[in-house]
């Protein structure tokens, strides 16, 4: 991998030496499919563009990094340009100071890709409205993660009063897997769904989730208890013919059971961010399946 640095550049200049880059190593700009803006700290930076370059193997893009610095340092812009065989695309640092911390879209927007959608990731700390952020505002899709907040419990209740079609949140991406095996459970006729329950640790945002999802979808109460972990550990639905259950002790095998049938062990391993990342540039209209269980969420933990 190359790697060429420019300290107290424009965004003017970033774009020609991306130009010039690109004629030298041969890799035309347009094979990428979209823009990956990636907003982070510097502590966090280094797995948010480990998590973003892995992504870009299946979804080649340009990765803009997004480090504001020290916003009372005089205005300065640093880039540091990544190309190569391990790296999908453009990865591309840009370390903000002074007032540009402020002003991070007049960096970002000259260099985003034409005709080309764009993706915003908040890996750590996020806008309270990521919608009404002048980064945000660039972008078809906004990702976020509840899970990196201080009280993720508050922060995905908050994302839920502030919801914008074209929001997601990792939260809710680490849910696939489990509502996969919960639609297969009602692959064979079972009773009508009284209640439910959610187990997982203390604080966990994707259980609340989960259990607004399924009292959307089941039109049941669905409650989240605590478990000792790891993460998201069970889900039981009762209903007039038994109970339906997913259990889950270890973080990688779950055990099914339904009325009437054997238990079935089953894969459900935790992903890793840069699958859950890959997952969401999958899909780039709004997810509205998402949005009826954030809705859901609102109205059920109003301040």
């Amino acid at each position: 991998m190359a790697s060429f640095m420019l300290s107290g550049t424009t965004a003017s200049k970033i774009s020609s030496q991306l130009t010039q880059l690109r004629h030298q190593m041969g890799t035309p700009a347009v094979g990428m499919v979209l823009t990956l803006v990636v907003v982070s700290d510097e502590s966090n930076q280094y797995d948010a563009v480990r998590a973003a370059t892995e992504a870009a193997r299946e979804h080649p893009s340009r990765i803009l990094v997004v480090i504001p610095r020290d916003p009372k340092e005089p205005n300065r812009l640093d880039a540091e340009l990544r190309f190569g065989e391990s790296t999908p695309g453009e990865v591309i640092l840009l370390r903000l100071y002074g007032e540009l911390t402020k002003h991070a879209d007049s960096v970002v927007g000259p260099l985003l890709l034409t005709d080309t959608p764009v993706v915003v990731w908040w890996p750590g700390d996020c806008p309270d409205v990521p919608a009404k952020d002048s980064i945000g505002m660039l972008a078809q899709r906004r990702i976020v993660d509840a899970r990196s907040a201080a009280d993720s419990v508050q922060a995905i209740t908050g994302r839920a009063r502030g919801y914008v079609p074209g929001d997601t949140d990792l939260a809710w991406t680490r849910l696939t897997t489990w509502r996969s095996l919960l639609a297969a459970a009602f692959d064979q006729p079972v009773g009508k769904v009284k209640k439910g329950f959610v187990e997982a640790v203390p604080g966990h945002a994707s259980a609340l989730l989960l259990a607004a999802w399924l009292s959307e979808r089941l039109g049941a109460p669905v409650k989240v208890s605590e478990s000792a972990g790891p993460g998201l550990t069970a889900v039981r639905l009762v209903t007039a013919d038994g109970d339906i259950s997913i259990s889950r002790g270890d973080g990688r095998l779950a055990t099914l059971s339904r009325p009437g049938q054997p238990d079935r062990r089953v894969a459900l391993t935790r992903r890793p961010t840069s699958e859950l990342l890959a997952e969401e540039l999958r899909r780039l209209d709004p997810d509205e399946i998402y949005e009826a269980a954030i809705r859901r969420l609102a109205r059920t933990h109003k301040s």
